[in-house]
């Protein structure tokens, strides 16, 4: 017989290399029957390969019409209108230095009086003595969000709509004299006494995301020309003989509070990390000039 054998409980270096590679085969038999490989018999139906690309935007276009389904025309606007209401009421507070009761009053009361008299036309009004200030209980309330227009895929950002309603109790009492400078400066004094009160201020809000195109990112929040203001004024006009309600006085209050709300009824959030202030007003004038060259 000999002593020529393949295989011993203590097995050489070429043995066990043999064994490693006929597990290797049988291994890899395995996996290619069972995995890859079908029975004969059996009928499966084979499903085409298409990868993605750049020119079949399908996957693109299914994401965007899952986002079209999901937005409702109407949008709840409960959540900001509590937050309108704290960041109102935080106003408030500064305004009285954080404080209450009537300290907080005098507080608003003074700061009020001391803006108005830097903001007067000298050479037209006397000192502003503000009596009185009710700074309200409520806040501007928004319903009915909707999306304006949708660019489908434009470079152009999406509009979104708000209604806007605001009824409080807001008031100021305040007198001043109105100055005659003919034929002298100062000649004759005319005393006012005004009290103003808001009765009811309702508008669309109009809410513009940033453009990714813009060279200064912005969130855009406006007011359109066409709003509801509806104020209530009492008047005393005159020393002696005083002349009570004057309705042409009334139209010019409301037409100036009109006109600054028309002028500073847009309001632009900068993107942290987009621009810088000077960059957003420089696009601001270039907006306004390119308007009054197309008016």
């Amino acid at each position: 017989m000999g002593n020529s054998y393949i295989f011993s409980l203590t097995p050489t270096f070429t043995q066990g290399l043999v064994l490693g590679q006929l597990s290797i085969l049988v291994l890899l038999a395995l996996v290619l029957k069972y995995l890859f490989f079908i029975p004969p018999e059996s009928e499966t139906e084979t499903v085409p390969f298409h990868p993605l690309s750049k020119s079949n935007p399908s996957w693109h276009q299914d994401v965007k019409e899952d986002d079209k389904d999901s937005i409702p025309e109407q949008e709840s606007a409960h959540w900001f209108n509590i937050l309108a209401r704290q960041v109102v009421e935080v106003y408030r507070a500064k305004l009285q230095n954080n404080l209450t009761g009537y300290e907080g009053i005098e507080v608003a009361r003074r700061k009020i009086e001391d803006h108005a008299n830097n903001l007067r036309p000298r050479g037209f009004l006397d000192h502003i003595t503000v009596h009185s200030v009710d700074l309200g209980m409520s806040a501007p309330k928004l319903s009915n969000a909707q999306v304006v227009n949708d660019n489908d895929g434009d470079s152009a950002p999406t509009t979104i709509e708000f209604d806007m309603s605001y009824t409080d109790t807001i008031s100021v009492s305040l007198s001043t004299s109105y100055l005659f400078n003919y034929p002298m400066s100062s000649f004759a004094r005319l005393p006012v006494s005004l009290t103003i009160s808001l009765s009811l201020f309702e508008s669309k809000v109009t809410l513009v995301p940033p453009s990714p195109a813009s060279a200064a990112p912005v969130l855009t929040i406006s007011l359109p020309q066409d709003f509801t203001l509806n104020l209530k004024t009492t008047s005393l006009m005159g020393s002696r003989a005083m002349l009570r309600d004057v309705p042409k006085l009334h139209e010019l209050i409301e037409y100036q509070v009109r006109k600054v709300l028309a002028l500073r009824g847009t309001w632009k959030v900068i993107l942290p990390g987009m621009a810088s202030l000077a960059t957003v007003q420089q696009e601001i004038e270039k907006e306004q000039a390119a308007s009054k060259e197309q008016g």
